[in-house]
């Protein structure tokens, strides 16, 4: 399932961005700081590139590159709108 980013709390926003940047595997080789990292992935997010997924079988999220989201949850997020 497809969150869009509005839904969530700005709290809630800012602490799935900080603990996707953190995560093991996710150091782009940059000496970015957190503060960069999570910006720049605020701004894929905002500009529709990255998703948020929701797992309901688990309770987790993930995020996603567009291009490897399947067809049908792009037109089912797109018909909420």
């Amino acid at each position: 399932m497809l969150i869009p980013h509005t839904l969530l709390e700005p709290e809630t926003f800012q602490r799935l961005l900080e603990d996707f940047v953190t995560r093991d595997g996710t150091d782009n080789g940059y000496e970015d700081s957190l503060i960069q990292r999570v910006e720049r992935l605020r701004r894929q997010i905002e500009r529709g590139e990255v998703l948020i997924v929701f797992h309901p079988e688990t309770g987790d999220a993930s995020l996603a590159h567009r291009r490897d989201v399947p067809a049908d949850m792009l037109r089912e997020l797109e018909q909420r709108d």
